[in-house]
C-alpha cells in the first residue's frame, strides 16, 4: 500500500527536470505518464492485498512471502537512479516504452507462474522495468512543460497516481475474491498497451545526446549490497539470527561499502554523488525519508495481511479499509504545501512524522479489531493527516537543500531512499508474518510500536539536521 504514497515523494524528480522541448499533444503526454506510472503504483498496492492468497496457493512460509514484496522493491531501489541516467543517454521515450513493455511481459509471467520461484523471478523483472519507466515517465513530464503549466501537470499526475494507488487494492481485492490472485496481475496488461500506444503518438522522438557513460559498476554493487543485506534480514527475522543470516548481512555490508567507494571515485559522474551529503539538511532529509517511508512500507504490508488472516476480511474489504489513507493525503497535501510555503518546511517535517507516530500507536488495535469504524479508521485518518503534513514540505526541502547542479540527483536519490526504506522494513517483519492464531494481534501491536519509533526518529532527524532555511 505504501506505493500509493510514492507519487508524493517522486514529484521532486519532475519539478527538477528543465523544460527541453515542445509536444504537439501535451494532454496526451500527461495521460502517457499517468498510465505508465500507474503500473508501478497499482501493482505494489495490489500485491500487498494478495499476499495471503499467494501464500495459501504456494504454501509459502513467512520469508517467502517477504520476497514476493522485496523481489520487486530490490531492483527498483537499486536501479532507479540508473534508469534515469539511461534515459538521458539512450532516450527517455525509448526507455519508457521498453520499460512498460517489459513490465507487461513480467506481469503476464506473474499471472502464469507455476511455482513460487517463477513468481519471484517475474517480480524481480517487474521491479527492474519499473526502474526504467518511472524516472523517464517523470522526466518526460518535466521536460514537456514549464512554469505554471508544469505545476498543473505535476499536480494532475500526483493526484491521479494517488487515486490509482487507492483504487488498485479494492479492484485487485475484488478480482482475488471472485477468481484468483493471478487476475490481479492482469490489470497491468491493458494499462501497458494503452501507455505504449500513447507514447508512440504523443511523446516527441528522442534526440541523440552524448552523455557520460552509465554508472554500471555502482548499480551492480548497490544491487548486490542491498540484495545480500535484505536476504540476511529476511532470514534472520523469519528463521532466527543464525550464522548464515549474519554472514549474508556482513557480505552485503562489504558490497555497500564498495559501492560508496566506487561512487567517491566517480565524483559528479556517479549515480549517487557523495557531494550531496555535504549538506546537513540533505542528510537529515535522507534519514527522515528512509525512516518514515520505511515505517509505512513495512506496516502496510502487514495491515491487509492481519485484516484478512486475523480479522476475517475479504481481500476486497481489506483493500477498501485502507482507502482513507491516499484519499486524505491527496486532499490535504496541497493545504500542507501552502502552509509550508509560508512557514518553511522544517516544522511541518518535525510535526508530521510525530502525528504519523500517533497514528501507528492507534493502529495497535487493528490486530484485534472488532469494529472497522472504531479500531481501523481512526488510525488510518491520523496517519494520513500526518503524512499529508510531511510529503509536500519534503519535496520542497529536498529541492532547496542542494545547489542547482545537483537538484535532479538529489530528488532521484530521495525517491530511491523511500523504496529502500520499505525494502529493509519488509525484510524485518518475518516474525509477524510467521505468527499464527491468537498471537498475531500481539505481534502486530509490537510492529506498530516499532513503526511509531521509526517515525519519532524521522522527526528527530528533521529537528536536529534540517536548517531553518535549508538553502
Amino acid at each position: 500500500m505504501s506505493n500509493a504514497l510514492h507519487p508524493s515523494c517522486d514529484v521532486a524528480s519532475a519539478q527538477a527536470q528543465p523544460c527541453g522541448g515542445h509536444a504537439d499533444r501535451p494532454n496526451l503526454v500527461i495521460a502517457t505518464t499517468i498510465l505508465a506510472s500507474s503500473l508501478a503504483f497499482i501493482d505494489g498496492s495490489v500485491v500487498n492485498v494478495g499476499l495471503p492468497a499467494i501464500g495459501a496457493d504456494f504454501r509459502a512460509d513467512s520469508s517467502q512471502l517477504q520476497w514476493v514484496v522485496n523481489a520487486y522493491l530490490l531492483p527498483l531501489s537499486a536501479l532507479l537512479l540508473l534508469g534515469g541516467a539511461a534515459g538521458d543517454r539512450y532516450g527517455r521515450r525509448r526507455l519508457l516504452i521498453a520499460g512498460v513493455a517489459l513490465f507487461a511481459i513480467a506481469s503476464l509471467a506473474c499471472a502464469l507462474a507455476p511455482t513460487l520461484g517463477w513468481l519471484l523471478a517475474a517480480r524481480f523483472i517487474q521491479g527492474a522495468s519499473a526502474a526504467m519507466l518511472m524516472p523517464n515517465s517523470l522526466a518526460i513530464l518535466g521536460q514537456t512543460f514549464s512554469g505554471e503549466a508544469k505545476g498543473r501537470a505535476i499536480g494532475i499526475w500526483a493526484a491521479t497516481g494517488a487515486a490509482a494507488g487507492a483504487v488498485g487494492p479494492v479492484f485487485g481485492g475484488w478480482l482475488i475474491d471472485i477468481g484468483s490472485w493471478r487476475f490481479a496481475f492482469l490489470i497491468n496488461l491493458p494499462l501497458a498497451f494503452a501507455a505504449i500506444w500513447l507514447a508512440t503518438v504523443s511523446v516527441p522522438i528522442d534526440r541523440e545526446e552524448q552523455t557520460e557513460a552509465l554508472d554500471s559498476a555502482g548499480a551492480l554493487l548497490a544491487t548486490l549490497g542491498l540484495g545480500l543485506t535484505t536476504w540476511g534480514l529476511t532470514e534472520g527475522s523469519a528463521h532466527g539470527w543464525s550464522l548464515f543470516a549474519v554472514a549474508l548481512m556482513a557480505a552485503g555490508g562489504v558490497f555497500l561499502i564498495a559501492f560508496v567507494w566506487a561512487e567517491h571515485r566517480r565524483g559528479d559522474r556517479a549515480m549517487m554523488p557523495l557531494v550531496l551529503f555535504g549538506s546537513p539538511s540533505f542528510v537529515g532529509l535522507t534519514l527522515l525519508t528512509f525512516l518514515l517511508y520505511g515505517a509505512l512500507g513495512g506496516l502496510f504490508v502487514l495491515v491487509p495481511f492481519v485484516l484478512i488472516t486475523a480479522g476475517g476480511y475479504s481481500a476486497t474489504q481489506a483493500g477498501a479499509a485502507l482507502l482513507p489513507l491516499p484519499l486524505v493525503i491527496a486532499v490535504a497535501s496541497p493545504l500542507a504545501g501552502a502552509f509550508a510555503a509560508r512557514t518553511g518546511p522544517r516544522w511541518p517535517l518535525i510535526i508530521g512524522p510525530l502525528v504519523v507516530a500517533l497514528g501507528f500507536l492507534l493502529a495497535m488495535r487493528i490486530g484485534a479489531a472488532q469494529s472497522y469504524w472504531r479500531d481501523v479508521l481512526p488510525a488510518m485518518i491520523v496517519i494520513a493527516f500526518g503524512m499529508a503534513g510531511a510529503v509536500a514540505p519534503l519535496t520542497t526541502a529536498v529541492l532547496m537543500s542542494v545547489d542547482e547542479h545537483h537538484v535532479g540527483a538529489a530528488s532521484g536519490l530521495n525517491s530511491a531512499v523511500a523504496r529502500t526504506g520499505g525494502l529493509v522494513t519488509t525484510a524485518l517483519i518475518g516474525g509477524v508474518l510467521a505468527t499464527m492464531g491468537s498471537s498475531l494481534p500481539t505481534a502486530f501491536g509490537v510492529a506498530s510500536v516499532c513503526a511509531a519509533m521509526l517515525c519519532i526518529g524521522a522527526s528527530l532527524s528533521a529537528f536536529l539536521l534540517i536548517a531553518r532555511d535549508p538553502r
